[in-house]
Parts: structure tokens; C-alpha cells; sequence
């Protein structure tokens, strides 16, 4: 049975939901991918976005990158200019307006070069090219220094304005070299085994002013890079600008973020040398003061202990004295125990003398054979004994 389409029900889009619907597809379809192309219409918008087309031979289309990305980018895009994108496709609902939402932009054909330059730098790398232990020191004070740039190079003016004005003394010898185009390298290359073989200068600098990856990318070449380690001179390589990194760089000695600083590398600056001789000097003579002043106090309390020799020998005289009536009065002093020690003995010894007893009105009763009677039964009836008093004796006879 037939049915006519009236009778299905259908949903009817509005033109909002249609395109809501189209940049979910396209979105879902196409994860993110790299897009070469010619820059066409570039506007730089006051909030800072960049909008522009992209084109080749048959077609072209839009792009947006906001300002939290193209800050990251170190180059403006102009009209003309071969690009390689990284983006993602959207679709603009507003206005139905197909784009590619760029994430990251780089010159055509600087994949390759990146890639080139990683593979050199690991190889490098892995033969100790850029060890620490291999690079030379820099004489802080060079007698000659030697320049390898271009002849014409803005970077040449800068160097020797800047090795004038630090020091005018140093002698200054110049290796001119093509730093840019075909053969480039091998010029550079040439001219350090030059400068090394003449042997001629304390330092060499190798530089040039900044650029693109591809202006720089004789600086990147394995010739270059070989020439350098092989330098027995050492090398400061300021090539570019502060955030140029080529594989010069990583080779060198030591590595300037520009010509200039290169050259205020190499040499010392006289101003700041005289300068600090100067306050050396200062700080020298304030040191010497302050020395003599302690040591002519120190001095001056010497000399006030200092005694002369009159009023040391009057000194030692005074204690002789001293001496001498210290020793007296210590001999009085004994012979005074002495005396009272003999005295007192001597009284001891007269309170002991059997005539000092016999004074007192006793007496002293003997035999005959002069043996003291202590004990009335040592005698016998009819006894002769022999008495004795303090003056005089006599003889008796025991009655009973």
C-alpha cells in the first residue's frame, strides 16, 4: 500500500542545529594533523587572534589561531609565505563557515631541518662532542683574539665595538667567511682549522647575527661542528639570537647568547678591572691603617710596662730589703721560740733536781751501800743508814 510522505513524521532541523551537527562531525572525523599551504589574507586582530587563509593551486581555507598559541610562534606570518600547520577542522556555526583551528605553525620544510638537526645532535652527543670534560677554559686574559664571521656582518661591528670599549690592548685577528649560503659551511669550517693551524690568536669567536632556522643552518652542519672540537684553540660560539640553539653551540668551548655577549666573554673589561684595582687597593691601605694603629697601641701598653734598668736595679733593691728584714724578723722570731722552749725546760729540769726537792724540807734515806730506801721494810733493827737534807747528812741507826 502506498503511503504518501506526508504521512511520515519528520524532523525539521533549524539552520543552528544543522551546523551544531556539522562541526560535531567534522570534529569527531578529524583528529589532529599537520596542513601545508600558502599564507593568504592575514589579519592580525586587535585581541591579538590571527585569521587567515591557507591556499594551494586548487583551493584554499580558513584558519584561526587564537592568542594563547601564536605567542608561542617566534615569527609573524606575511603574506606569501609556505607554512606547515598543525590543526584541527571546526566548523564556525554563526555563519556555516568551514576552518581549520591552528595550534602550531612553522616555516615549510623546517620538519625535515628539526629532524636533521635532532639526528646530528644525538650523534654528536653520543661521541662526546658536547661533554663538559673535553671543553678548553678561556683565558681570562687573552694578548690576541680571533673573529670568524662574514667580512660585512652587522655582527663583526658589534664585536669590535665591544672589544674596543672592554680593551682597546688586545690585539684583534679576522677570519673572514661567507656565515650564510651554498659552500657556507665548509668555509666556516675551513677558516677555524685556519686559525688553529696559525696558532696566532688565545681565543676565537664564531659568530653571526640572528635569523631563521635556515640562515642559521650552517651552524648546524656535522663540518662545522668537528672543525670546532677540533680547535686546540678555544672556541665561543655566539651565533644568533638568546633563543637560537645550534649545534655550534653545543660543541664550543663556551656559547655567548649573542655576538656582543660573545665578545664580552672573551676579554675582560678594563674599566671594571681598574676599578676593582682601585678598591683592592683601597681596601689594602685601610687594612694597613688599621694594622699600624693596633700596633701602636699594642706599643704604647708595651712601653708603659717597660721599667728601665735604674729603676729595676732600685726595685730589686727594695726587695733585698724586704727580703733581708723578712729574714731577720723570721731568726728573732725562732730564737724567741727557742728561748722559751729552753726555759721551759729548764723549769721542768729544776722541779725534777733532787736538791730542789730536799729544799722543801724532805730528805733522802740510804744503806750503806748507797741504794735509796723507799720502804720501811727494806730496813732492820740496829741498821746503819746514811741520810742526806739539802745541806748536809748524817749517819743513823734503826732502833726499831
Amino acid at each position: 500500500m502506498a503511503v504518501s510522505d506526508s504521512t511520515l513524521p519528520q524532523k525539521i532541523l533549524t539552520v543552528t542545529e544543522l551546523n551544531r551537527l556539522a562541526r560535531e562531525v567534522l570534529e569527531m572525523s578529524f583528529p589532529l594533523f599537520w596542513v601545508s599551504g600558502e599564507i593568504s589574507n592575514f589579519t592580525r586582530a586587535a585581541s591579538g587572534h590571527w585569521y587567515f587563509s591557507l591556499k594551494d593551486a586548487g583551493a584554499q581555507v580558513r584558519c584561526v589561531m587564537f592568542k594563547g598559541r601564536n605567542s608561542y610562534v617566534d615569527f609573524v606570518p606575511r603574506e606569501g609565505d609556505k607554512i606547515e600547520a598543525r590543526c584541527t577542522v571546526t566548523l564556525y556555526e554563526a555563519r556555516g563557515d568551514f576552518q581549520l583551528t591552528v595550534e602550531f605553525v612553522q616555516k615549510a620544510g623546517l620538519g625535515a631541518l628539526f629532524e636533521a638537526y635532532e639526528r646530528l645532535k644525538q650523534t654528536l652527543a653520543a661521541q662526546g662532542l658536547f661533554d663538559v670534560a673535553n671543553k678548553k677554559s678561556i683565558p681570562q686574559y687573552p694578548k690576541a683574539i680571533g673573529i670568524i664571521t662574514s667580512a660585512d656582518a652587522a655582527a663583526l661591528r658589534d664585536v669590535l665595538t665591544t672589544l674596543k670599549r672592554r680593551n682597546p690592548s688586545i690585539s684583534v685577528v679576522i677570519y673572514p667567511t661567507p656565515v650564510q649560503g651554498k659552500g657556507a659551511a665548509q668555509m666556516i669550517a675551513n677558516a677555524i682549522s685556519t686559525a688553529s693551524q696559525r696558532n696566532e690568536v688565545d681565543t676565537l669567536i664564531v659568530c653571526r647575527g640572528g635569523g631563521s632556522l635556515e640562515d642559521l643552518w650552517q651552524f648546524n652542519e656535522e663540518i662545522v661542528a668537528r672543525a670546532i672540537y677540533d680547535s686546540h684553540i678555544p672556541v665561543i660560539s655566539g651565533v644568533g639570537h638568546e633563543t637560537d640553539f645550534t649545534i655550534a653551540d653545543f660543541v664550543a668551548d663556551l656559547r655567548a647568547a649573542t655576538p656582543t655577549a660573545a665578545a664580552e666573554l672573551a676579554c675582560s673589561d678594563m674599566l671594571a678591572m681598574r676599578n676593582q684595582v682601585l678598591m683592592l687597593s683601597k681596601s689594602i691601605q685601610q687594612r694597613l691603617q688599621k694594622r699600624m694603629q693596633s700596633e701602636a697601641q699594642r706599643l704604647d701598653y708595651l712601653t708603659r710596662r717597660l721599667i728601665s734598668p735604674a729603676q729595676k736595679l732600685e726595685t730589686s733593691r727594695n726587695h733585698l730589703y724586704q727580703l733581708k728584714l723578712r729574714m731577720v724578723a723570721g731568726v728573732e722570731k725562732q730564737l724567741r721560740g727557742h728561748q722559751h722552749q729552753l726555759l721551759s725546760t729548764a723549769d721542768r729540769l729544776r722541779l725534777l733536781n733532787p736538791s730542789e726537792v730536799l729544799n722543801r724540807g724532805y730528805a733522802i734515806v740510804k744503806d750503806m751501800e748507797q741504794n735509796v730506801i723507799s720502804d720501811s721494810q727494806q730496813l732492820n733493827p740496829h741498821q746503819l743508814i746514811e741520810i742526806t737534807f739539802a745541806k748536809g747528812s748524817l749517819k743513823a741507826n734503826i732502833l726499831k
